[in-house]
């Protein structure tokens, strides 16, 4: 059965149509024929557009280790503000290296223009290199680049930025005389540096004079600029006066208007006038922020209104703006000054207490007040405490230690502090300077305080002339006459008006020392200055151990004076003369200048010089000199009574 229905089946098979095929491809590519039909269907995407080489090109030079190197690879490729590009971003990324090399590379092509100063004197003076900006813009020989007024305005920013403010004025003379045209900006980068200068408002003035006769208008910055001037330079009411013609001139105050004059009114504790200013801002709609509730602050506590101070640091507390240790610090400062220390202490120990972290500040007033007030163990005691707690310090901490440290007599803090000013590289000030000096006077170490004093000069700190001088003198009696004698020149040569007795400290100190040349230095140039004991006693010191060879001078010089100089002084030097037969020519000089100034000779000096006449030549000739010593005397006494 099974044999016969076989063919039956094979031909039903035949006579069928044939089945669909089985697929015999997996699923995913069937999904993926399915896309490709649909990606067909579709219109195609434009593709991304490749970048053009000289993008590629910064792009790479920016990134690489080396762009000198990289911008010779592309040099033919890139442009000028291609450049100028690489040149900001070595800028932004504080590359200061790269930023010179790249400045340098385009000055040797050619390839710099306006944007590239400008953009280079900008960084440089982010970078503090205010001397090398002035270097550059020396060297720029097209003139049109130098009085280009982008270029003017950065290379004068820079060196305003960077406290060079005198050189930024003289500059600005330069290059007003070359042809510059200011700009509003240029104007508003000079006054900056204003707020600076001792004579700052003058200056200031000077400039918005200049400005206007120029046809430039005032605008809310150069006011903001002249406000934040006159409270720097303690003019409040001008600053009064320019806050109201800003608004005159319809320029809406903003905070930062507000808060100059706010500060205006807190170098005089107005604090009147403060909350008046207050009241008118919040009318204006705008919200007082931390700087300018701080700055009330200070005007509350200069004033010595610490009731409302108080109430103020509380909503501080509350804003969220006491955070850090600044507005305790004000309130703190102003209780001490005003002689509430017990009150100031509370507050630093509630400040303490909440937890708000001091960088130095809070503890170097409570240390210093404390200092002052002669509790001197506790100052000791609130420098360790914060010593113990903080690896930072800054300078005001430092010498806030320093001078408790040395009132105890602790020498190891105090070398443990100048320790911890070497390992921050931190450098001394004047306070640090003078603060050891008394330290070391204290503990008797002259030498000591005669190195600091040497250092002090030699890093351009002004000296404290009352404390070199006391030092000065105890070199001279601790037997370190050559030490005193250079702290007196450190004196001298300081760019000061020294008072007249140190001259004579300096010579007594010299003479007792028979240092005679030194001493001589001080009588050419000061003689006038000492009395006429001192110099007597130097020029008798002299005629018998001084150099032989400056005994005319030294003669010259007292004469110079006004001192008139006595028979005894000649005769010390005619008998050191008379002992030296090869200085004959020195005496024979000496004889005839005496008789040119109306000298003469006393008795004893002319029968020695007539005893020992041969050693100088014929014998007539010291006679000779003698007699028109005598002649001259006599006339001069005629002279006289017929005077008289």
């Amino acid at each position: 059965m099974e044999a016969s229905s076989m063919p039956l089946l094979t031909a039903s098979r035949l006579l069928s149509p044939p089945p669909p095929p089985t697929p015999t491809c997996p699923r995913r590519t069937v999904s993926f024929i399915r896309a490709a039909a649909q990606t067909l269907e579709a219109p195609e995407a434009p593709k991304p557009p490749r970048p053009s080489p000289r993008r590629s090109a910064v792009a790479e030079v920016k990134a690489s280790v080396d762009p000198v190197a990289a911008l010779n690879r592309f040099e033919d490729v890139l442009q000028t503000q291609d450049c100028n590009i690489i040149l900001r971003h070595c800028g932004d990324t504080r590359r200061w290296d790269d930023l010179s090399k790249v400045f340098e590379w385009m000055q040797e092509r050619e390839m710099t223009n306006a944007a590239s100063y400008s953009s280079y004197f900008k960084y440089l003076g982010l970078s503090r290199d205010p001397a090398r900006a002035l270097q550059v813009y020396s060297a720029i020989q097209d003139h049109t680049m130098r009085v280009h007024v982008s270029v003017c305005n950065s290379v004068l920013g820079c060196l305003v930025k960077n406290g060079k403010f005198d050189s930024s004025f003289k500059l600005y003379d330069e290059m007003i005389r070359e042809g510059l045209s200011p700009d509003p900006f240029t104007y508003s980068t000079l006054l900056s540096g204003c707020m600076k200068l001792k004579q700052g408002y003058t200056k200031a003035m000077g400039l918005i004079n200049e400005m206007k006769s120029r046809g430039l208008q005032m605008d809310s910055v150069i006011y903001g600029t002249l406000l934040a001037i006159c409270a720097s330079h303690n003019y409040c009411e001008e600053a009064e006066v320019y806050f109201q013609k800003m608004k005159d001139e319809g320029h809406s105050p903003n905070l930062f208007h507000y808060s100059s004059l706010l500060n205006a009114y807190s170098e005089n504790a107005d604090y009147g006038k403060a909350e008046m200013l207050m009241k008118d801002l919040r009318n204006s709609g705008l919200t007082p922020n931390k700087v300018m509730l701080t700055t009330l602050l200070k005007v509350y506590s200069k004033g010595g209104i610490f009731e409302k101070a108080k109430e103020l640091l509380t909503e501080l507390e509350a804003s969220g703006f006491a955070q850090d240790e600044m507005p305790y610090c004000i309130l703190i400062d102003g209780l001490v000054k005003g002689g509430k220390i017990q009150e100031a202490k509370m507050l630093f120990n509630e400040m303490k207490d909440k937890g708000v972290k001091s960088d130095g500040y809070a503890f170097s007033i409570m240390i210093s007040a404390l200092h002052r007030g002669g509790h001197h163990q506790e100052s000791k005691q609130l420098a360790k405490e914060f010593e113990d707690q903080n690896a930072s310090y800054d300078l005001v901490m430092l010498n806030a230690s320093l001078r408790t440290y040395c009132s105890t007599n602790d020498m190891e803090s105090v070398m443990r502090m100048l320790k911890k000013m070497d390992e921050l590289n931190i450098s001394p000030d004047n306070i640090t300077f003078n603060t050891l000096i008394r330290y070391f006077c204290n503990a008797k170490v002259y030498h000591l305080a005669y190195k600091t004093i040497e250092d002090m000069h030699a890093k351009g700190h002004q000296l404290n002339e009352e404390l070199c001088c006391y030092v000065m003198v105890q070199l001279g009696k601790a037997g370190f006459p050559s030490e005193a004698f250079s702290v007196y020149n450190m004196l001298r040569y300081s760019k000061r008006t020294v008072r007249k007795s140190l001259h004579e400290k300096a010579l007594g100190i010299l003479v007792s020392a028979e240092l005679l040349k030194d001493a001589y230095i001080v009588v050419k140039d000061n003689a006038e200055m000492i009395s006429p004991s001192s110099l007597e006693r130097f020029a008798r010191s002299f005629m018998v151990s001084g150099n032989i060879n400056l005994i005319n001078d030294v003669m010259k010089a007292l004469n110079r004076s006004g001192w008139r100089i006595s028979q005894d002084i000649f005769g010390r030097a005619i008998q050191r003369y008379i002992r030296k037969p090869d200085k004959k020519h020195l005496l024979l000089c000496l004889l005839d200048w005496m008789t040119g100034q109306g000298y003469s000779v006393d008795s004893s000096s002319r029968n020695l010089l007539l005893r020992n006449a041969q050693l100088f030549g014929p014998k007539q000739l010291v006679a000779e000199i003698l007699s028109k010593q005598q002649t001259a005397s006599r006339s001069r006494t005629i002279g006289q009574r017929h005077n008289n």
